[in-house]
């Protein structure tokens, strides 16, 4: 949102920063790029430099408006140092995949100083076979997956050798906000909206009375309908639905799951489902295996999607998603029965009327305290994202990457669960809250045999329920 040439958040990004007032809804994404080897370094500080030139909020901080009074702004901070955000480590002995992972769990779990532009990149060097990685940090304020994957093409080239990318694009200018200009920019963005809203309810209002003389009935549905649908979004919730995970804290665990893609589509194709549905009916058959592990049966789980608001030729690299909730029916023990009744969950979620005023709801909840917020989420059982990331293979600063993982933050569920489809395969970030997950490596064993029963499907051979 812009106003007097001022850049505010928008609604859903403030909601995302204004919920961090509870730690434990911090919005903090962390991704890992594995490497062959380790890059060049001019290189990598060359790219990094170009994107945070070109992504302003990435040379920018964020600034409260006076009293609240309106959304957050970006605001270019006057002393950028790209070295604090760009730095490079040697990986602690042995100098396994799980040294790299301990890395990057405490960069999940440590929160941004937020007088800076929230992003870091480290370059993790001395890691077993020569290999090397690096970890993104992020806020999700400032992107999602699919606006991560956009910015990829800057830093990334399709072949080994780094490409020409011409003249750097220059610094963007220092700004120091005085409080004078706040608050005429506050007035402003309120006076803006004001107008906006005036506007939008005169616009909506004739053709809705036309609609209503039209069928008036057929209108009070819909109003119905509405309101239905935005309590399904907004409403708080008293506990969750699993009998097991209820407790949150502030100790995560990350892990790694990597499946083929071919053999997810096959699955998918032979259920008649998607990729989606095939990824959602392996994480719904690994939590209920998980549940059975300790003796509590769970018919069904409250589940938080992403919901990518793009239009067609939307090329926005920033924060373009909603959240939806879904109740999701785990306790069907046939995989390709519950993968069909999983699609028809995911279209309903997909369908729902609130989205068309996302933007508005995450207007109202900025309003409220964070306690009501928390109730909206510390009682999701767990989230679960699908981007699709480069099919053909991609190189930074010389190295190959054989991998990319991204962890994306719990914000009070037990659990979120990221795939990522790169080079034909999926790689599958789990982030875990180890108060709700107190055995994380009996999820993963759980959630690795449900990946393995849902891509038998496409085998062509039957599949034991179980």
């Amino acid at each position: 949102m812009k106003t007097t040439g001022i850049a505010y958040m928008r609604p859903s990004d403030a909601f995302s920063w204004y919920m961090e007032r509870d730690p434990a809804l911090r919005s903090t994404v962390v991704a890992i790029d594995w490497l062959d080897r380790a890059p060049d370094w001019d290189v990598l500080v060359g790219r990094v430099d170009r994107i945070s030139r070109v992504m302003p909020a990435l040379r920018q901080r964020v600034v409260e408006s006076p009293f609240r009074l309106t959304v957050p702004r970006w605001s270019y901070d006057p002393h950028f140092d790209l070295n604090f955000h760009l730095s490079r480590v040697t990986a602690p002995p042995p100098g396994t995949r799980d040294a790299v992972l301990e890395i990057a769990r405490r960069a999940a779990m440590a929160a941004f100083d937020r007088a800076r532009p929230l992003w870091e990149v480290t370059l993790v060097e001395g890691i077993q076979g020569g290999e090397a990685a690096l970890i993104v940090k992020l806020h999700h304020s400032l992107s999602d997956g699919v606006g991560a994957m956009r910015m990829l093409t800057i830093v990334a080239d399709e072949q080994r050798e780094p490409a020409d990318l011409g003249e750097m694009p220059p610094v963007p200018p220092d700004e120091t906000p005085d409080l004078p200009g706040l608050v005429a920019g506050t007035v402003g963005s309120m006076a803006g909206r004001a107008a906006s809203l005036a506007w939008l309810g005169t616009g909506a209002a004739i053709p809705a009375l036309i609609r209503y003389a039209r069928d008036p009935i057929g209108e009070i549905r819909g109003a119905v309908g509405m309101a239905r649908s935005v309590y399904r979004t907004a409403a708080p919730n008293t506990t969750a639905l699993s009998p097991l995970m209820q407790e949150r804290d502030m100790t995560r665990h990350l892990a790694m799951i990597e499946v083929s893609l071919d053999a997810l589509k096959r699955a998918a194709k032979a259920a008649d489902g998607t990729v989606n549905d095939a990824y959602l009916a392996a994480i719904a058959g690994g939590l209920r295996r998980y549940h059975e592990r300790h003796g509590a049966a769970v018919e069904s789980l409250r589940a938080m999607m992403p919901i990518n608001l793009r239009a067609g030729k939307d090329t926005d690299w920033g924060n373009r998603i909603t959240l939806q909730r879904l109740i999701v029916p785990v306790g069907e023990p046939d995989p390709a029965a519950r993968m069909r009744v999983l699609h028809r969950v995911a279209q309903a979620a997909r369908d729902e009327p609130s989205l068309s005023v996302t933007g508005t709801i995450a207007e109202a909840l900025n309003m409220l305290p964070v306690a009501y917020v928390a109730g909206i989420l510390k009682h999701v059982d767990f989230l679960a994202s699908n981007v699709p990331g480069p099919p053909a293979p991609v190189y930074m600063a010389g190295s190959k990457v054989t991998g990319m993982f991204a962890f994306g933050p719990t914000i009070g569920a037990s659990v979120n669960i990221t795939l990522m489809s790169y080079n034909g395969r999926c790689d599958i970030g789990i982030n875990m809250d180890t108060a709700a997950v107190p055995d994380p490596d009996v999820l993963l064993a759980c959630l690795r045999e449900s990946f393995a029963e849902i891509t038998a499907l496409g085998d062509g051979d039957p599949v034991p329920a179980g």
